[in-house]
């Protein structure tokens, strides 16, 4: 999931964050660990209400309202936490952090996971695997973004253009991973 079916580049989720927080490596690098957390336990704690629950009660139509209410309740408690413990990266995230729940990229993979009828072991691998890539296409979309805020980019391109053209490149870099077809 980290490289071959990346979130982002292969399946286009999680943009919001990927173009909003992107412009500094340590905001990048924060995001991601935190949407690992919570990726992983969404994904736990999905699995375990989706398989022992809703499908023993013949009410798995009620997926999408129980894993969006699964994740809003962890990004409650990751921002209450992080909030207590580290007030200068709760500010650093600002609005971003509250966005996690509304990150398709977290509803995603939950659903991938059970949709595929993984085991217990093989959705937490996913999971992390899936928190991983995205951790790592932040941290070098920052890198990059940081390197052209230095350059010399023509007055048109700078910002989100300039983000955009960068995201493709990476996109196409990344299809390399998977292989040929």
């Amino acid at each position: 999931m980290a490289l071959i079916n990346n979130l982002v580049l292969s399946k286009f989720l999680g943009l919001c964050p990927f173009f909003g927080v992107s412009k500094k490596l340590s905001n990048a690098v924060s995001m991601g660990l935190a949407v690992i957390m919570v990726m992983t336990a969404a994904s736990i704690v999905s699995w375990i209400i989706f398989f022992h629950i809703l499908i023993p009660f013949g009410i798995d139509y009620m997926s999408t309202v129980i894993f969006i209410l699964v994740i809003a309740s962890l990004v409650q408690i990751l921002e209450l936490t992080i909030k207590r413990t580290n007030a200068s990266l709760y500010n650093a995230l600002g609005i971003y952090l509250p966005l996690i729940t509304t990150n398709c990229a977290v509803l995603g993979i939950t659903f991938i996971n059970v949709r595929a009828e993984y085991n217990f072991v093989e959705t937490i691998v996913s999971a992390l695997g899936a928190g991983v890539g995205f951790t790592l296409v932040l941290a070098i979309m920052s890198g990059i973004r940081e390197r052209l805020d230095l350059a010399d980019v023509p007055e048109s391109f700078r910002g989100i253009p300039v983000a955009f053209l960068v995201a493709m490149m990476l996109g196409i870099c990344f299809i390399a991973f998977s292989g040929m077809v």
